[in-house]
């Protein structure tokens, strides 16, 4: 049966109530509901829409469903027609969100149409979102104290257990299942343990820390009291960490400890060996020897005299020898004796009183004796001291006292001297031009620096270093062709690791390509390397086997090259293979 008048009015006419006659009635009854009212016969026609549907949907009086909603009519219409359990759904008004329950209208026991509720889903959905935001923080938060390596309990205000991780079933051997629900106090009763943080925060109403021994292992447990806003406990979390690793972590460095001093002297010795100075560049045997002798000497008192040509580096072994002596924090106080005038190398080494000569400062001055004190003194070319001073250096090495220019009262100093020539002091004992009691005084450990042509094999290290120091000062990038190399390598430096040092610098600054080849070199160089074309019999004494063979070998191949044009033609010529003639050429800078 169809509906053919609208309901409210029929109603109205079965009520006895004057009052409720008035279809008006009605109607402002319904528009005074907060929620949406839409009804709708079994066609799908409205016959019903309260003011939240009409503002919200547009919806009148006559306007078929699936016009005004067609995501909603298709849910009324199987509602209407499998007459099934109440629908649910959501649909967007102008501005809000409705959640929709479609349920039936029956009337005489006959489905007569469909009325459809709107409730503002807006705020349930805010409070969807909320509530799973805080499901999602709670999962978070059990995640967090179920992966956590420290043991962590959790207490209500009486004590009772709530909550333990699995960190805490390990460290104690028990399940949660079995302590959940309990009583602490119920639990140190029972033996379970021999005492509890819970209940002493709860006592105390403060932070716990105790110390306790578990099933064979140490533990630190921490009680922590959580309030509420009243200052009340509501809560009690307990955390537990086992420091048995630790303890057993901190024997095994204790036993590392004392391994690590028994070899601490021997760990000394070999820093020692590892020089300070990167200019110090050993890989000659004699080189290597000389620096141990230095190393050895640094840790005595006596008095050393360096050997050696000028150039070859003493004062970086009398830097050497304080630098790893126990007068190290002390000053080294360094005197070129050929530097300063005969007439005041006196006064300034022993320095002079008030008046001693004229020009004299007011005050007198100390020498560098007495400013070296508890230091060490370094008197280089100690052979051009005058003999006058020579006498005054002798009676300090007698008695380690001094006196200065001008005054009468000598004073004890601490000092340990070293000195260094590039001359034959025993030849100018001979002359007599030194003394012969200071020469034993002076050479009580001597100590020769080797020359550079007595260390072949530290050549090239020292030029690749030198080269390197210098290309990174000027903000350059420079390298040495084979052909150059073997002309340094076959140079004798008379002027030692001070020449091959301003050589390298040299070539680094005024070579104009990143390659420096032989047409860089300095003329003496360049003159002095042996002919490559010449008799490979004939070459410079000092000169070792391998380098003879580089030599013979490279002037071989330039030849050939020069020749024969190609390389093939050479393997051909000298027997060999392609590639090994190609390696070869380019191993001795003959080709790129």
């Amino acid at each position: 049966m169809q509906i053919s008048q609208n309901p409210i009015q029929s109603i109205a006419v079965t009520s006895g109530d004057d009052s409720l006659q008035s279809v008006s009635f009605y109607q402002a009854m319904v528009n005074a509901m907060d929620v949406g009212l839409l009804a709708v016969n079994t066609s799908g026609m409205t016959i019903l829409a309260n003011t939240v549907v009409r503002e919200n949907f547009n919806i009148c009086q006559g306007v078929h469903l699936n016009d005004a909603l067609p995501e909603l009519w298709p849910k009324v219409a199987q509602r209407l027609r499998e007459r099934s359990r109440n629908v649910e759904l959501t649909v967007r008004g102008t501005e809000k969100n409705y959640l929709v329950r479609v349920s039936s209208i029956l009337h005489n026991q006959e489905q007569v149409g469909a009325v459809c509720v709107f409730v503002e889903s807006t705020e349930l959905e805010e409070m969807a979102k909320q509530t799973s935001f805080f499901q999602e923080l709670t999962r978070e938060l059990d995640t967090i104290i179920d992966s956590s390596s420290d043991g962590l309990w959790i207490c209500d205000a009486d004590a009772n257990v709530i909550r333990i991780n699995p960190a805490s079933e390990r460290i104690n051997d028990i399940k949660a299942a079995d302590v959940i629900g309990h009583n602490m106090h119920d639990l140190v009763n029972e033996r379970i343990f021999d005492r509890s943080a819970t209940l002493e925060v709860l006592r105390s109403g403060a932070v716990v820390n105790m110390l306790q021994q578990r099933l064979g292992r140490k533990l630190i447990t921490t009680g922590t009291p959580v309030f509420d806003a009243s200052g009340k406990i509501i809560r009690v979390v307990v955390s537990e960490r086992d420091i048995t690793e630790i303890d057993s972590m901190q024997r095994e460095l204790e036993e590392q400890e004392a391994i690590k001093d028994q070899f601490r002297n021997q760990i000394l010795e070999m820093q020692k060996q590892q020089l300070s100075s990167r200019q110090v560049i050993a890989r000659s045997p004699c080189m290597v020897k000389a620096l141990q002798q230095a190393l050895r000497v640094s840790t005595v008192e006596s008095t050393v005299l360096i050997l050696g040509e000028s150039g070859v580096g003493k004062g970086l072994f009398a830097d050497l020898i304080h630098k790893n002596s126990g007068r190290a924090d002390k000053p080294l106080i360094r005197i070129n004796c050929g530097a300063i005038p005969e007439s005041l190398i006196e006064s300034e080494l022993f320095g002079y009183e008030k008046g001693a000569f004229t020009g004299a400062q007011s005050g007198g001055k100390p020498g560098y004796f007495e400013l070296a004190d508890g230091g060490i003194l370094f008197l280089d070319e100690i052979a051009e001291l005058p003999l006058t001073s020579q006498v005054k250096l002798l009676r300090f090495l007698e008695d380690s006292r001094i006196t200065r220019l001008g005054g009468t009262k000598g004073r004890t100093v601490d000092v340990r001297i070293l000195a260094a020539t590039h001359r034959n002091l025993e030849e100018m004992v001979s002359q007599g031009k030194f003394r012969l009691d200071l020469y034993y005084r002076l050479k009580v450990i001597p100590l020769s620096v080797p020359a550079v042509r007595e260390r072949k094999e530290c050549i090239l290290p020292l030029i690749n270093h030198y080269v390197a120091i210098f290309s990174d000062r000027n903000g350059l990038t420079k390298r040495i062709s084979r052909a150059a190399l073997d002309a340094l390598l076959t140079y004798t430096y008379p002027g030692n690791v001070r020449e091959l040092m301003n050589i390298c610098e040299r070539i680094v600054v005024m070579s104009e390509t990143e390659l420096v080849d032989v047409q860089d070199l300095p003329g003496e160089i360049v003159a002095g390397a042996e002919d490559p074309h010449g008799d490979p019999g004939n070459w410079p004494e000092g000169m070792s086997l391998q380098q003879v063979l580089d030599k013979t070998e490279r002037a071989i191949l330039s030849s050939s090259l020069e020749r024969y044009g190609n390389q093939c033609r050479i393997a051909e010529a000298l027997g060999v293979n392609q590639s090994t003639i190609a390696r070869k050429l380019k191993k001795h800078g003959l080709i790129e």
